[in-house]
């Protein structure tokens, strides 16, 4: 099998390369390890940049996230008995729009396979070579069976724990990595909204987040020991929990409903440089992960692949390579940006130990956050997405013909 572009994973950051590429007539195929269906009922975490927005509306694909997708223009910090709003429209004139990764993923899945794109499901890579040739090739096995793609590039969309980024020799990346003492407790529930925005709350219990999936659907978090066991945690000890992290004393509350999921996330920082080597480049979760605590995941791959879709138009449109050489260096400046702010949200909202003097400096820096409007739109302009530095990387001309708004 033959193609230019083969893509390894199948989830938002494949799947809207290959959406991309074919909007700007380049062959690609993607390998995705698990089924359609798998793929389509994975629930995930939906809170979705400006940016990310604006991109799946400019490419075709967003028409059913404006039509079920729930535009917030803020959200809450809760600390210290208070509940503050984070003006993010009114700082910024950008908002998010909570929508979920499955949704996303089907909206692509569906709109590549009605424009006859090739997505070969249940197909698990099973190694990567030649990365350094002019033909590199990817080994998968489908149906029992072994075969090979060949191609001119390979993305490596497979996440933290697939093929892609291992294929990196040892001596050719530097990994870096922060796990944290803690993890979330998260669970979805049959009930209508808690709330109009989410709400972070930093509470001498821990962490807690109140969010949204639809208006039957609810999503909630609160901070707990990483080796805990979810099945431990019975319907009424949860919301005993979110009850006393939450409840407010002007009599709002949590509202409680038929919990039909439920799980344990750890929570880390990871990124690995550079997020290139020979005609393999990494994407998403397989180059970087963040701590959910800022919304970033799913924003910073479509961030990435907006980044590589460009230099491989450039490639193939201009014969350019030097924004496909480029591609790690202008990635990771966004992602160390996105990786201080998850990390200096969850600094800020979670309980690290028993130790009072951090907890008093917490409220501080969400009393400061909450009251300097350089500090709540230093917050909204990471939250709601820094701009995409593209622009500048390619001349007038060019930049017509490759960048998304021309799709």
């Amino acid at each position: 099998m033959r193609t230019q572009v083969g893509i390894v994973g199948g989830g938002p950051a494949g799947l809207l390369l290959s959406h991309l590429l074919h909007l700007q007539g380049i062959e690609s195929v993607v390998l995705e390890l698990r089924s359609r269906k798998t793929l389509e009922t994975e629930i995930r975490a939906g809170v979705l940049e400006q940016g990310t927005t604006d991109l799946l509306v400019k490419s075709g694909v967003g028409e059913r996230m404006w039509r079920e997708g729930a535009v917030h223009h803020g959200i809450n910090l809760q600390f210290s008995g208070r509940r503050e709003r984070i003006d993010l429209s009114g700082l910024t004139g950008r908002a998010i729009t909570l929508y979920g990764q499955h949704e996303v993923v089907k909206d692509l899945i569906r709109t590549r396979l009605d424009a006859g794109g090739r997505i070969l499901f249940e197909a698990g890579a099973t190694g990567l070579h030649d990365l350094d040739s002019r033909e590199p090739r990817i080994r998968f096995q489908k149906d029992g069976e072994e075969h090979e793609l060949r191609c001119d590039f390979v993305v490596g969309a497979d996440g933290f724990h697939g093929v892609s980024r291992p294929s990196i020799p040892p001596q050719a990346r530097t990994e870096y990595e922060r796990k944290y003492p803690f993890g979330w407790f998260g669970i979805l529930v049959e009930a209508p909204p808690s709330t109009n925005e989410l709400i972070y709350a930093n509470h001498e219990r821990g962490f807690s987040l109140v969010s949204t999936r639809s208006p039957e659907i609810q999503r909630m978090y609160f901070q707990c020991d990483p080796d805990d066991d979810a099945e431990a945690w019975s319907d009424d000890r949860i919301w005993e929990e979110l009850h006393a992290r939450l409840d407010t004393r002007d009599g709002w509350t949590v509202t409680e409903g038929k919990i039909i999921q439920k799980g344990i996330v750890a929570m880390r920082s990871f990124v690995v440089e550079p997020m290139r080597y020979g005609r393999l480049f990494l994407a998403g979760d397989s180059a970087h992960i963040v701590p959910p605590t800022g919304a970033k995941g799913m924003n910073l791959a479509v961030a990435d692949i907006q980044v590589l879709c460009r230099a491989l138009a450039g490639f193939y449109l201009y014969n350019r390579t030097d924004l496909l050489e480029r591609y790690s260096e202008i990635c990771l400046r966004r992602v160390w940006k996105a990786s201080r702010f998850s990390w200096w949200m969850t600094s800020m909202l979670h309980r690290f130990g028993d130790d009072p003097f951090q907890h008093r400096l917490q409220i501080a820096e969400l009393d400061y956050v909450t009251s300097s409007r350089a500090a709540a739109t230093s917050l909204a302009e990471n939250y709601t997405g820094l701009p995409m530095e593209l622009d500048s990387e390619l001349p007038a001309r060019e930049r017509e013909q490759t960048a998304p708004s021309a799709f």
